[in-house]
Order: structure tokens, then C-alpha cells, then sequence
């Protein structure tokens, strides 16, 4: 798992091949004629700087992290806890989950892209390209068409790619973002609606017993408990996220 992270760092170290290869160097101490010394940092160190600031854009928004941050903060609504889980532990839980489902992935940047560079039997460049495509076939097989569509025709590109392979990572990315989120929001949806009908059969019964001024999210809350802790709630949600992934195809 952690080869995997090695190879995202990879993928966002690519701008500073050229750098690289090239030999500019990091640091550059100028001497003085008084004898004394300035320190300048090149562009190397720049690129170096902004590759590691874009690491959790790119963790958030190309894996299945989006997805499932979204449902279990949608799910947490739902119960009508406001704190517990915390948004820590809500992270984490969505993090961990997300190496679980990316294990593949990672797998085959690592075999195809991060091992032959390390082992210097290709070029930073061709690593680069070699671990784009694992990323790119799962970023398209969750992206909507008619959302990567949308995209391809804001960005001025209709007409020019035969297949949906063709389409860069600056298109396919927002359209695999925007997709994650609808995706997100239905699985929400039907998790919503059983704790929204224990909420108005709460509503009508201290409506029948006449106890209006008592709030039916303080007595229902008990049993939507119950509820999910007797149908095994977690492993149902985690579950259906790692198959909507096709984890158990």
C-alpha cells in the first residue's frame, strides 16, 4: 500500500522532470566579494514546492475519497448527529477506505510506472506517462458520459478525440469530480429515506398523544440508534461503497 503512495508522490513530481534531467540544481550559493555567502532557491525547488501542495488535491479528487466523504457526512445528517462522529475520524475512516479501494490501482502504477523507474529502466517522463493510465481507466469507468461530454464541449474540444481514452486529465478530472458527487448524492438519497420515515412516525405519534412542544428529533433518535446498530449499518454502508466501485464484481 504505502509502494502506492510512492507512486501518487510520483505522478505529482512529474513537472520537475525536465528540471531534473537537466540538471538545475535546488540550492545555488552565490559568493560575494566581501567573502560572504547568498543562498537562492532555483525553479527546481519551486516546482518541488507546488508538486507537494497539489498531494491532497490530488489524493481528494482523483480516488474514491469524494465519494465517500460525502455519503457518510450525508449519513451522519441523516441520524441527526451534528459532532459524532467527528469530521477527524469521518476523514480517516474515508481515507483508509480509500487505500482499500485504490489498492489495485496503486498496484499497477507501482508494477507499470514506480519499480521500472526506480530500477532506472525508464525515464522520469515515461514513468509519468505509464502511471497516468491505471488513473485514468478508473477515473473514466466512474465518469458519467454525459457529464465528461459536458466538459468536452466547454473546453472548446467537441470533435476531437474518438474515444473517451483520448480525453486529457485536465477534462476528465472536473467530469470524474462532477460525476463522484451526483453519485454521492444518490447514495445519500436512499439513505435518507428510512430515517426520514422514523422521523414521521415519530412526529405523528406525539402529535396523536398531544405532546407538540416535545421535538420528535430528541425521541427519535434513540431508534434510529437501534436501528442502525441492528441491521448492521456500517458494514452495510461500507460495503455498498466498496461495490459501487465494483469491488465485488
Amino acid at each position: 500500500m504505502l509502494k502506492g503512495f510512492f507512486a501518487f508522490i510520483l505522478i505529482t513530481f512529474a513537472s520537475t522532470a525536465f528540471a531534473q534531467q537537466t540538471g538545475i540544481e535546488a540550492v545555488t550559493v552565490t559568493t560575494n566579494p566581501d567573502g560572504s555567502q547568498e543562498y537562492s532557491m532555483t525553479l527546481q525547488a519551486l516546482f518541488i514546492m507546488t508538486a507537494l501542495s497539489l498531494i491532497p488535491a490530488a489524493v481528494m479528487m482523483m480516488t474514491s475519497f469524494t465519494r465517500i466523504i460525502v455519503v457518510l457526512s450525508i449519513l451522519r445528517q441523516a441520524i441527526g448527529l451534528q459532532q459524532s462522529p467527528s469530521n477527524q475520524i469521518l476523514i480517516g475512516v474515508s481515507l483508509f477506505l480509500s487505500m482499500f479501494i485504490m489498492a489495485p490501482v496503486f498496484e499497477k502504477i507501482n508494477e507499470q510506472a514506480l519499480q521500472p523507474y526506480l530500477n532506472e529502466e525508464m525515464t522520469s517522463i515515461d514513468a509519468f506517462n505509464k502511471a497516468k493510465e491505471p488513473m485514468r481507466d478508473f477515473m473514466l469507468s466512474q465518469t458519467r458520459m454525459t457529464d465528461l461530454e459536458t466538459f468536452v464541449r466547454i473546453g472548446g474540444y467537441e470533435g476531437q478525440f474518438d474515444s473517451p481514452e483520448q480525453v486529457p486529465l485536465t477534462v476528465l478530472i472536473p467530469a470524474f469530480v462532477t460525476s463522484e458527487l451526483k453519485t454521492a448524492f444518490q447514495i445519500g438519497f436512499m439513505l435518507f429515506i428510512p430515517f426520514l420515515i422514523l422521523d414521521l412516525v415519530v412526529a405523528s405519534v406525539l402529535m396523536a398523544m398531544g405532546m407538540m412542544m416535545l421535538s420528535p428529533m430528541i425521541v427519535s433518535l434513540p431508534f434510529k440508534l437501534m436501528l442502525f446498530v441492528l441491521v448492521d449499518g456500517w458494514n452495510l454502508i461500507f460495503g455498498t461503497l466498496a461495490n459501487s466501485f465494483g469491488m465485488g464484481v
